[in-house]
């Protein structure tokens, strides 16, 4: 199902493929810019029908002061950092000496930077285990063109966040506050029960905020079942220009009986919790206060969570995408197998790809919720991520790097593919820059080239200028 191109056609399809319009109808459209390649030989295996090197959940491709940087695992299995200036087609390349310990498509790569004191921070290889963690020499990111790019601007790898023991835990992501702090997020424990936690770097070092999410509390499902445990999959952490923290996110229950099917996932509802004070309090759609990270924790019996109501009998998909537009307004990209099709999804990888739907949740000004359904089905059991440009028009990033977009003046209602490429071979989820969106308009997604078995296959950066 997944046999490679040989990768002379593969360079010969993509070669042909600069010269093939892009798709456009009636939503805002795309321009294809460049198509550059990071590696040519990365490392490739399929577990959880995704790839180590570009999960939807991982923030591998980030940009800062005229600069990006990306990350994968190369051949070898050692983990790469790369930079180049925005806009060209020249990557320099840092090879560190940490490998990838285990063929695990959970344990990727994460960047963050901190503007305060230009360190370069990079998460990696954890699922369940000890974080690997190493952080540039400070300035490297606030004075890129005074440090030569190697592996030596790093410091030596460890199994903690800079001497901060997290124990066992999953998802790294950094996220940089409107102040400038540099945050992290995380989740210890496991699926169906765990917990999310952050910690924030100031002054140089790393310190834990605390855990936020509950994994206690009882929950029935439609058939009457109790389940007794579980974890919050966020779909991200994302600062609006106000300096608002958004999180959108669905339960996973530790009890797989409350499902109609042991073929489906335990995924259900789509929630959502704000902070104003960068984490520290968390309020409900209404503003009411439901929990505080280290004290009173977010659980499935807080009030006032629930963005859109769904049983755990549709394959939800978890982590799936968000951001805030220009006026602070939080949206959401969801899939799931929807009603008309079953009641009851029975095989997860098989109905998620035929009757799998995507849809757009965005919440009003009066705090209500409005779900629309996209018209372009995703095709595929994994993730779509979602930016706006600067004026609001939105964009999802599906599957494969195609590109679906909707106008802000039909109040996002006109879904229409834009962009579809199907000579990238690209597999399955991107790698979205989130962080370039704000300095030129141009979106940047990183993505690999389709393979077989564990053959190295080529990993890219596609850069599109958006409207």
């Amino acid at each position: 199902m997944r046999a490679a191109l040989s990768a002379l056609s593969a360079l010969a399809l993509l070669a042909s493929s600069m010269l093939q319009p892009t798709v456009a109808q009636a939503g805002p459209g795309v321009t294809v810019l460049s198509d550059t390649v990071l590696d040519s030989s990365a490392l490739y295996f399929v577990s959880y029908d995704g790839l180590v090197n570009n999960n939807a959940f991982q923030d591998a491709l980030v940009t800062y002061n005229g600069y990006q940087y990306a990350a994968w695992y190369t051949s070898t299995r050692n983990a790469v950092i790369a930079r180049r200036v925005l806009g060209s087609s020249t990557w320099e390349k840092a090879v560190l000496p940490h490998r990838l310990s285990i063929n695990d498509s959970h344990n990727v790569i994460s960047l963050g930077i901190s503007p305060r004191d230009g360190t370069l921070h990079v998460g990696m290889d954890t699922h369940n285990t000890r974080i690997y963690y190493t952080k540039s020499v400070a300035g490297l990111a606030t004075q890129p063109g005074s440090h030569r790019w190697s592996a030596s601007v790093f410091g030596a790898v460890q199994r903690s966040l800079g001497g901060v023991d997290l124990g066992n835990m999953t998802y790294p992501q950094f996220v940089v506050t409107p102040e400038g702090a540099l945050q992290f997020s995380y989740r210890t424990g496991g699926s169906g029960n765990g917990v999310n936690e952050l910690a924030e770097y100031t002054n140089g070092s790393w310190r834990k905020l605390g855990v936020w999410s509950s994994a206690t509390g009882n929950y029935t499902g439609p058939n009457g079942v109790v389940s007794s445990t579980r974890n919050m999959y966020l779909h991200g952490l994302t600062y609006d220009g106000r300096g608002r923290l958004h999180a959108a996110f669905t339960w996973r229950e530790g009890n797989s009986r409350v499902s109609c099917s042991s073929g489906g996932l335990t995924n259900h509802d789509t929630g959502y919790v704000y902070s104003d004070d960068r984490g520290r309090t968390w309020r409900n759609s209404a503003g009411s206060v439901v929990g505080t990270t280290g004290g009173t924790r977010v659980s499935i019996n807080s009030p006032g969570l629930i963005a859109d109501r769904l049983a755990p009998n549709h394959g939800l998909m978890n982590q799936e995408g968000q951001a805030a537009d220009s006026t602070g307004a939080p949206h959401v990209v969801i899939s799931y197998v929807p009603g008309r099709f079953t009641q009851c999804v029975t095989n997860y990888a098989q109905q998620r790809t035929q009757n799998g739907r995507t849809f757009h949740v965005v919440r009003n000004s009066n705090g209500t919720w409005t779900k629309r359904e996209v018209p372009v089905p995703p095709g595929s059991t994994q993730r779509t991520k979602l930016v706006f440009d600067r004026n609001d028009n939105a964009y999802l990033v599906m599957p494969r790097g195609r590109i679906v977009s909707a106008s802000k003046a039909t109040g996002w209602t006109d879904w229409t593919l834009v962009f579809d490429r199907p000579s990238m071979n690209a597999f399955g989820e991107v790698n979205v820059d989130a962080s370039r969106m704000a300095v030129d308009g141009v979106l940047s997604f990183q993505y690999q080239q389709r393979s077989s078995g564990t053959t190295p296959s080529p990993i890219r950066v596609m850069d599109v200028r958006l409207g």
